[in-house]
Protein backbone atom coordinates (compact mmCIF):
# COMPACT_ATOMS: atom_id res chain seq x y z
CA UNK A 1 0.00 0.00 0.00
CA UNK A 2 1.43 3.38 -1.02
CA UNK A 3 0.29 6.55 0.60
CA UNK A 4 1.27 9.56 3.17
CA UNK A 5 2.08 8.38 6.78
CA UNK A 6 -0.15 10.08 9.14
CA UNK A 7 1.71 12.53 11.83
CA UNK A 8 -1.24 12.40 14.27
CA UNK A 9 -2.52 15.48 13.84
CA UNK A 10 -6.01 16.60 12.92
CA UNK A 11 -6.74 19.14 9.93
CA UNK A 12 -9.50 21.24 10.68
CA UNK A 13 -11.43 22.69 7.61
CA UNK A 14 -11.58 25.94 7.18
CA UNK A 15 -15.69 26.11 6.35
CA UNK A 16 -15.71 30.13 6.45
CA UNK A 17 -12.61 30.75 3.98
CA UNK A 18 -14.86 27.59 2.14
CA UNK A 19 -18.42 29.93 2.55
CA UNK A 20 -16.12 32.95 1.28
CA UNK A 21 -14.66 31.78 -1.51
CA UNK A 22 -17.68 30.30 -2.83
CA UNK A 23 -20.41 32.78 -2.43
CA UNK A 24 -18.32 35.52 -3.50
CA UNK A 25 -19.85 38.02 -5.70
CA UNK A 26 -23.23 36.14 -5.42
CA UNK A 27 -27.10 36.49 -4.32
CA UNK A 28 -29.55 34.52 -4.21
CA UNK A 29 -33.31 33.93 -4.52
CA UNK A 30 -35.83 31.84 -3.58
CA UNK A 31 -38.77 30.92 -5.27
CA UNK A 32 -41.80 28.94 -5.10
CA UNK A 33 -43.09 27.09 -7.93
CA UNK A 34 -44.79 23.62 -8.08
CA UNK A 35 -43.11 22.61 -11.42
CA UNK A 36 -40.74 19.87 -11.44
CA UNK A 37 -36.91 20.63 -12.16
CA UNK A 38 -36.83 19.98 -15.85
CA UNK A 39 -39.50 21.94 -16.13
CA UNK A 40 -39.15 24.65 -14.65
CA UNK A 41 -34.90 25.08 -15.75
CA UNK A 42 -37.05 25.00 -19.19
CA UNK A 43 -39.05 27.76 -17.99
CA UNK A 44 -36.16 29.76 -17.02
CA UNK A 45 -33.89 28.72 -20.34
CA UNK A 46 -37.26 30.03 -22.43
CA UNK A 47 -38.13 33.56 -20.71
CA UNK A 48 -34.03 34.56 -19.85
CA UNK A 49 -32.94 32.95 -22.70
CA UNK A 50 -30.27 30.95 -21.16
CA UNK A 51 -29.22 27.07 -21.36
CA UNK A 52 -29.00 25.78 -17.89
CA UNK A 53 -28.71 21.99 -17.65
CA UNK A 54 -28.47 19.59 -15.55
CA UNK A 55 -25.54 19.07 -13.76
CA UNK A 56 -25.68 15.33 -12.00
CA UNK A 57 -21.66 15.72 -10.56
CA UNK A 58 -23.04 18.43 -9.03
CA UNK A 59 -25.93 17.45 -7.09
CA UNK A 60 -26.35 17.44 -3.99
CA UNK A 61 -26.49 13.94 -1.79
CA UNK A 62 -27.77 13.80 2.20
CA UNK A 63 -29.02 11.25 4.05
CA UNK A 64 -32.24 11.81 5.33
CA UNK A 65 -34.85 9.36 7.17
CA UNK A 66 -35.69 7.45 4.18
CA UNK A 67 -32.04 7.03 3.48
CA UNK A 68 -30.41 9.30 0.93
CA UNK A 69 -31.82 12.35 -0.57
CA UNK A 70 -30.45 13.61 -3.97
CA UNK A 71 -30.91 17.36 -4.89
CA UNK A 72 -30.01 18.27 -8.60
CA UNK A 73 -28.87 21.31 -9.63
CA UNK A 74 -28.69 23.26 -12.98
CA UNK A 75 -26.15 25.88 -14.01
CA UNK A 76 -25.34 28.06 -16.87
CA UNK A 77 -22.01 30.25 -17.24
CA UNK A 78 -22.67 33.15 -19.56
CA UNK A 79 -20.45 32.79 -22.36
CA UNK A 80 -17.62 36.34 -22.46
CA UNK A 81 -19.24 37.17 -18.87
CA UNK A 82 -19.19 37.01 -15.48
CA UNK A 83 -22.50 35.55 -15.26
CA UNK A 84 -22.99 31.77 -13.62
CA UNK A 85 -26.15 31.20 -12.86
CA UNK A 86 -26.99 27.73 -10.55
CA UNK A 87 -30.33 26.66 -9.57
CA UNK A 88 -30.81 24.11 -6.76
CA UNK A 89 -33.95 22.26 -6.04
CA UNK A 90 -34.80 22.37 -2.58
CA UNK A 91 -36.98 19.59 -1.99
CA UNK A 92 -36.20 16.07 -2.36
CA UNK A 93 -39.10 14.17 0.26
CA UNK A 94 -40.23 15.05 2.52
CA UNK A 95 -36.59 16.19 3.16
CA UNK A 96 -35.34 20.01 2.57
CA UNK A 97 -31.64 21.28 1.46
CA UNK A 98 -32.55 24.72 3.72
CA UNK A 99 -34.86 23.86 6.27
CA UNK A 100 -35.00 27.12 7.35
CA UNK A 101 -36.87 28.03 4.24
CA UNK A 102 -38.86 24.94 3.60
CA UNK A 103 -41.33 26.42 1.81
CA UNK A 104 -38.79 27.42 -0.87
CA UNK A 105 -39.33 24.98 -4.19
CA UNK A 106 -35.82 26.49 -5.51
CA UNK A 107 -33.11 28.84 -4.63
CA UNK A 108 -31.34 30.41 -7.97
CA UNK A 109 -27.85 31.77 -6.75
CA UNK A 110 -26.23 34.15 -9.37
CA UNK A 111 -22.69 35.24 -9.52
CA UNK A 112 -21.87 38.88 -11.06
CA UNK A 113 -19.97 41.34 -10.98
CA UNK A 114 -22.62 43.31 -9.20
CA UNK A 115 -25.24 40.67 -7.98
CA UNK A 116 -27.60 42.28 -5.80
CA UNK A 117 -28.93 44.50 -8.84
CA UNK A 118 -29.25 41.40 -11.06
CA UNK A 119 -31.11 39.23 -8.47
CA UNK A 120 -33.64 41.80 -7.93
CA UNK A 121 -33.78 42.75 -11.93
CA UNK A 122 -34.44 38.72 -11.97
CA UNK A 123 -37.13 39.04 -8.87
CA UNK A 124 -39.31 41.46 -10.91
CA UNK A 125 -39.09 39.31 -13.86
CA UNK A 126 -39.56 36.29 -12.02
CA UNK A 127 -43.19 37.57 -10.35
CA UNK A 128 -44.43 38.19 -13.86
CA UNK A 129 -43.87 34.16 -14.79
CA UNK A 130 -47.40 32.65 -13.86
CA UNK A 131 -45.98 29.41 -12.78
CA UNK A 132 -43.95 30.86 -10.42
CA UNK A 133 -45.92 32.26 -7.19
CA UNK A 134 -43.24 33.37 -4.98
CA UNK A 135 -39.46 35.05 -6.13
CA UNK A 136 -37.91 37.29 -3.35
CA UNK A 137 -34.05 37.78 -2.89
CA UNK A 138 -32.68 35.86 0.42
CA UNK A 139 -30.23 37.24 2.93
CA UNK A 140 -27.78 34.36 2.62
CA UNK A 141 -26.00 35.27 5.71
CA UNK A 142 -29.73 34.36 7.87
CA UNK A 143 -29.75 31.21 6.52
CA UNK A 144 -28.01 28.82 9.05
CA UNK A 145 -27.81 25.93 6.92
CA UNK A 146 -26.39 27.62 3.97
CA UNK A 147 -23.42 25.50 3.77
CA UNK A 148 -25.68 22.95 2.35
CA UNK A 149 -25.20 25.10 -1.13
CA UNK A 150 -21.80 24.53 -1.69
CA UNK A 151 -20.78 22.22 -4.49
Amino acid sequence: MSGAKGTGKKVLLDMGAIHEDFFADTALIGIVSSLPAYRFCWLLNRHFGLDLVRQPDLDICMSGEEGPQYFPIYQYAEPGSSFVYTIYKLKSNKEALLPEVRQLDYAWMIQSSDPEVDANNIVKQLRDIPDIQLAQVLQADKLKSINNLIV
